[in-house]
């Protein structure tokens, strides 16, 4: 499949907000619907732990940024953007990162096999401190989704801008 020329960005969301940390996607989404407005033109969905149920949002070829915990060993909170050239080896760990990474990992696999070809794919992680039961985001985790969002348009203007 070739490139959408869509100029949508879809963003998306992935984690378990029974799981405390694990749910930081989902929360970034959230933040990002109440303030969609001001951005029409990306597309923002709560993918929660739908897995293989995703790849229809994701077959149009355009622009994605997931957004998911991971644990990549740094302070609780970190934000660190792991573009699509960096995503396969950083699936690809020993230790899973997060509650539901076999699912990111199968979910790109089946893209790949597809041949559904993002124009841009990268993954904003961010790193957890507690993943286990509870409704909340740790503090530090908690701080980092105001930025986490400011991210998501400064990488979703810069896609734009970069066909």
């Amino acid at each position: 499949m070739s490139a959408s020329l869509s100029k949508d960005v879809l963003v998306l969301g992935l984690g378990n907000t029974l799981l405390a940390d694990d749910g930081v996607g989902v929360h970034v989404i959230r933040r990002l619907i109440l303030e969609a407005a001001t951005l029409p033109w990306l597309r923002v969905v709560d993918g929660g732990t739908m897995g293989f149920r995703l790849t229809s949002l994701l077959s149009d070829g355009g622009d994605v940024l997931i957004i998911d915990a991971s644990d990549f060993g740094a302070p609780p909170g970190t934000i660190r953007l792991i573009g699509a050239e960096s995503l396969a080896g950083h699936i690809a760990r020993d230790k899973k990162s997060s509650a539901h990474e076999a699912g990111l990992a199968d979910l790109l696999s089946l893209l790949r096999l597809e041949d559904i070809i993002p124009r841009h794919l990268a993954v904003l992680a961010i790193q957890p401190q507690e993943i286990g039961w509870g409704e909340t985001l740790s503090d530090p985790v908690g701080k980092a989704v105001g930025p986490a969002c400011t991210m998501v348009r400064s990488t979703a203007i810069a896609w734009r801008g970069n066909p």
